[in-house]
């Protein structure tokens, strides 16, 4: 009777084992079954932009003296004291962020029959600085009646403050234009929007207005009566945002 159960019993664990192992495996493919039924998120991306326009009130120059002479000595020397003449004019006026832009010395050449030879030098130095828009036509004739004997560039910028509030204001109106976006494009297929998933905020940057006509003529421009006309602009500040939205 033993007998007969021991080989019953060896039979019977010899069918148990497939059966488990079989069940094993269809256990595996639960998960993925789960997976595929899980509701699909649905969602759409736009990007909205926003400009705001501010006045410019400050004017940006550029300008220096140059010099001309035999010797780089003299030449050096000279085109020294014409810039810290204007240097002094400059700081007199109350003009702000001034600075040092450029020194050069450099040998002017005469070529005779493939021959070079030094004729003489020029020194030029150049000084940069910002002024109330109002004040720089006056100041820039002035400055040239101090010594100025050029004037590289102009260009015109707002105060820091009035592009801070502006740059907030632009990506105010860039957000509402992507939403807008998104509620078009949701509607015309009868859907609604629902929470924003993320939102990416791109740097505000700065549109400069265009440059401003000035005379380049400085020795003409000192001798007119009338002062040099600068009139500022508006500058342009420009913001994107992207929105991704389910809905």
């Amino acid at each position: 009777m033993s007998k007969i159960t021991s080989r019953l019993s060896r039979r019977t664990l010899g069918i148990a084992v497939p059966l488990l192992l079989g069940v094993a495996s269809i256990s595996l493919t639960l998960p993925v079954l789960a997976h595929e039924t899980q509701p699909m998120t649905r969602t759409i991306t736009v990007t909205g932009q926003g400009t705001e326009s501010i006045a410019t009130t400050l004017t940006q120059v550029q300008l220096g003296v140059e010099v001309q002479g035999r010797t780089a000595e003299e030449v050096q020397q000279e085109a020294a004291r014409r810039s810290s003449a204007v240097v002094e004019f400059l700081r007199g006026r109350n003009v702000s962020k001034l600075q040092t832009t450029g020194i050069n010395l450099s040998p002017r050449y005469d070529y005779d029959n493939g021959n070079q030879r030094i004729v003489g030098y020029t020194a030029t130095n150049t000084v940069s600085f910002r002024i109330p828009t109002e004040r720089a036509g006056t100041l820039l004739d002035e400055a040239v009646r101090a010594g100025a004997t050029r004037i590289d560039s102009v260009s015109f910028i707002a105060e820091d403050a009035a592009i801070a509030t502006a740059r907030q204001q632009a990506i105010r109106e860039a957000t509402q234009d992507a939403q807008t976006q998104a509620d078009a494009a949701l509607s015309a297929l009868g859907l609604s929007r629902e929470e924003v998933v993320s939102i990416q905020i791109n740097n505000a940057f700065m549109q400069p207005p265009p440059m401003p006509l000035y005379r380049q003529n400085v020795a003409m421009g000192a001798a007119d009566s009338a002062p040099t006309p600068v009139v500022g602009g508006e500058q342009d500040i420009q913001a994107t945002v992207t929105l991704q939205i389910r809905y």
